[in-house]
């Protein structure tokens, strides 16, 4: 009760000492799945924009997999994998943010580590479609068509409908998008047999 008492005037350091230090003493108690949940939440709560340190995200993150880890069939351990995915998505918010400012200070060469991280280490999250626009962006930029190309047909395989396919298709060919109501094949599928 202390701990959660800590937790609700937003006290967070002194929450995660007191239940860290519970869940140490008691560690089958039963309301230790609640405590590693709410140590999770008191990191959690704390995550801020993009433009920040993330350390604090990392913290959550690595909260609520042990959640996930340790009481798999609990109603925290579901809750958990939802609030996973949203860090995931902030973490992948912030390596965009670094990708962009690489791209308009001309250092493309970091910009494409920072969407191909994104790409390959957040697939699920919904940063993905614009990295992958970048990247086609950042290799006609470097002059690398094919490379460009490559990126472009997984955009537009993977996200025909999303206006970063549109974008990836009008620099790719110099015009626009002319697909059919309910047609959801690429540009790619057409100018390939």
């Amino acid at each position: 009760m202390s701990a959660y008492s800590s937790y609700q005037a937003e006290d967070y350091d002194t929450a995660v000492s007191t239940l860290q230090r519970f869940v140490k003493l008691y560690p089958s108690n039963s309301s230790s799945p609640y405590a590693y949940y709410l140590i999770a939440l008191c990191y959690y709560e704390q995550i801020s924009d993009v433009g920040r340190d993330q350390k604090v995200t990392e913290q959550a993150m690595q909260a609520l997999r042990e959640v996930i880890r340790r009481f798999p069939d609990t109603e925290y351990a579901r809750d958990a994998r939802v609030k996973l995915d949203l860090t995931q998505d902030h973490l992948a918010g912030k390596e965009m943010e670094i990708g962009r400012y690489y791209l308009r200070h001309d250092d493309t060469l970091s910009a494409i580590n920072r969407f191909r991280f994104v790409v390959e280490n957040y697939q699920t999250t919904s940063h993905v479609p614009e990295a992958l626009h970048r990247l086609v962006e950042c290799y006609l930029k470097l002059g690398v068509r094919e490379e460009a190309q490559r990126y472009a047909a997984v955009l537009g395989h993977n996200f025909p409908g999303s206006t970063w396919y549109r974008d990836s298709y009008k620099l790719m060919t110099g015009k626009e998008v002319k697909q059919a109501a309910g047609n959801d094949s690429s540009w790619w599928d057409h100018i390939t047999p």
